[in-house]
């Protein structure tokens, strides 16, 4: 299982096993995970996502927002690409659009929200209780709580109500804090990566070019000198 170590590529793996990062993927699920792997990934989009994102995550500490985006231009249209400006939704039916989206995320820093709603999605199709209650472990120790490796932003009453509920963890135990962030990401990430050049260089666009001041009875001019329509007062 050495590709869901990526995840966390700063962290030392030879630290003892109560750690618990080093819980985040236990032996007990490897096993069950290696024989379940493929058949799980045909059946629900959602785990091929998250696998992805697993493989190609990168730490805080080794990415810096200078960093270009290393989605293969070729294999994504830019069709494809500008479907996901149509909603937020539809970028995250797209497991391209979250491989980007997430690329993207990670040049702000903030990679943390993807990868945290994507493990929910995973942990909400978990069917045995034991991996439930493990899986929620996981998730608090690594996103919610205090100091976590990728602590999201949340309240304090819903990190207490998440602390609480992960002793009988159900499937929902998370979705006030799933919805918090994707909320956050839908309103503030979201409209940024748009205009991205992570995303813009996929639909093979520039950003719009900005208009000149000129007086014209009938027109504005752009900086390429233009006609647009407008009107005859200075704009």
């Amino acid at each position: 299982m050495e590709t869901l170590f990526v995840l966390f590529p700063h962290f030392n793996f030879s630290a003892p096993e109560k750690e618990p990062y080093f819980n985040m993927f236990d032996p007990a699920d490897d096993n069950a995970l290696m024989r379940d792997g493929n058949s799980r990934l045909k059946e629900k989009d959602r785990k091929s996502r998250f696998s992805l994102l697993l493989a190609k995550s990168g730490s805080h500490e080794n990415v810096s927002p200078e960093k270009k985006a290393t989605t293969k231009v070729n294999s994504i249209s830019p069709d494809t690409a500008l479907k996901w400006s149509d909603s937020f939704e539809e970028l995250l039916n797209d497991s391209d659009g979250v491989n980007t989206f997430a690329q993207f995320l990670r040049t702000e820093f903030s990679e943390e929200n993807i990868e945290f709603w994507l493990a929910c999605e995973d942990f909400k199709t978990t069917e045995s209780n034991t991996k439930l209650l493990s899986k929620a472990k996981q998730i608090y120790a690594v996103f919610i709580e205090n100091e976590s490796p990728k602590e999201i932003n949340i309240d304090h009453s819903t990190r207490v109500a998440i602390q609480k509920a992960i002793a009988k963890p159900t499937l929902t135990c998370f979705d006030v804090a799933q919805g918090k962030i994707y909320a956050l990401m839908k309103k503030d990430c979201y409209p940024r990566f748009l205009k991205s050049d992570i995303y813009l260089s996929l639909t093979r666009r520039k950003a719009p070019v900005a208009m000149t001041r000129r007086r014209s009875r009938s027109f504005v001019f752009n900086e390429r000198g233009e006609p647009t329509s407008g009107s005859g007062s200075w704009l």
